[in-house]
């Protein structure tokens, strides 16, 4: 009995792959993998971003299909309302980084005056000048325009891609017309898969517009708390606190740094002081108690494996990769782990904390 399962269970070869060398294989594979994604970061970007903006705009064309309207008819509403969002989007930061790029330097004498007082307060501390040379020598206003520049050059080049991105738009609205018949087919043959792209496509959605909402409303309280502040430009530091609402953990500390670094140039440490204390308050209340309670359920994901993969995708596809690295996480999520029925159980290790079981007394009656 023992010799004829041995003879079920060996390979026909007489030999089998030790699990050690599948192991370092795969991680071979996934290193390989990893590098060639970072290296067409240009192209696989828009389209990862091509593909969560169609995820999110689907429920357009199911919307017009129920009211009765030709399938091409859902596609070029869905496909225009993401276009005039992104023109919208690109169209502004263009505006407003050029904005401050020719602002920044009416900021150079005062720039020039917080260094020299820094210096002094340095000095008294007991701090060579030699130290306190090459901690300084780095700052300078000349270089933070250069800064912006590039970066507005790099705004500004999106425009180039953004035809590629747009065709990529167009082409998967096209193909959304017939998804659902198609999932149908998926459904039929491959249950599993079915539901695994299901969840991703539902978990997306729901991400996108908490993160969407509550991005609104943290851009309206801080620009408008700008605004009454005096700080300069504060539909820009709204618009960016916008943005960075779709990074999570870090989202608020990049949002802070340009408006606090601005206050502190236009009119000393005090505002700098109030930005902080304002920012901080709102975005600790929005950000870290309202809104994962709503985003929770969406995602599935701890708040380890959130930072991980924020540091992750960022370091693949750069700024593009840390705005969607919730998305981005969800779909390696489903193709790896959920559309394997065997697999599903390390749900349990990466995602959200499980509801707590509420206790039952000794003496309640439990049949």
């Amino acid at each position: 009995m023992r010799a004829s399962t041995s003879a079920t269970t060996a390979p026909a070869g007489g030999w089998s792959i030790p699990r050690g060398l599948v192991v370092l294989l795969s991680l071979a594979a996934v290193i390989v993998t990893v590098a060639g994604m970072a290296a067409f970061s240009g192209v696989i970007g828009p389209t990862f971003l091509a593909l969560i903006l169609t995820v999110a705009v689907q429920p357009v064309q199911d919307w017009a299909r129920r009211r009765g309207w030709p399938a091409w008819s859902g596609m070029l509403i869905a496909f225009g309302a993401v276009l005039l969002i992104l023109v919208a989007l690109v169209g502004a930061l263009t505006l407003s980084v050029a904005q401050l790029a020719s602002q920044l330097p009416q900021y150079t004498d005062r720039l020039d005056n917080l260094l020299d007082h820094a210096r002094g307060w340095l000095d008294a501390a007991g701090i060579s000048s030699e130290q306190i040379q090459k901690l300084l020598h780095s700052i300078d206003v000349g270089k933070v325009v250069e800064l912006l520049n590039d970066l507005l050059g790099g705004v500004v080049g999106v425009f180039s891609n953004l035809f590629f991105l747009v065709a990529l738009l167009l082409f998967m609205a096209v193909d959304g017309m017939s998804i659902r018949e198609r999932m149908a087919v998926v459904a039929a043959e491959r249950p599993a898969i079915a539901r695994a792209l299901t969840d991703f496509t539902y978990g997306t959605r729901k991400y996108l517009v908490v993160s969407t909402v509550f991005g609104a409303i943290v851009a309206v309280i801080d620009g408008g708390a700008l605004w009454l502040l005096g700080v300069p430009l504060p539909l820009l530091w709204a618009l960016l606190s916008f943005i960075t609402n779709y990074i999570p953990n870090i989202g608020f500390i990049i949002g802070v740094i340009p408006p606090a670094l601005l206050a502190l140039l236009d009119s000393g440490p005090v505002l700098m002081v109030w930005v902080i204390v304002i920012y901080s308050v709102i975005n600790f209340v929005i950000q870290s108690i309202i809104q994962p309670k709503f985003v929770g359920d969406a995602v599935g994901l701890s708040v380890t494996i959130t930072f991980l993969s924020l540091v992750f995708w960022s370091w693949v596809l750069g700024g593009l990769g840390a705005v969607l690295a919730v998305p981005l996480t969800l779909l390696v999520k489903a193709l790896l782990l959920d559309i394997d029925p065997s697999t599903r159980w390390a749900d349990v290790l990466i995602g959200a904390p499980l509801p707590a079981k509420r206790s039952v007394p000794e003496d309640e009656d439990t049949s």
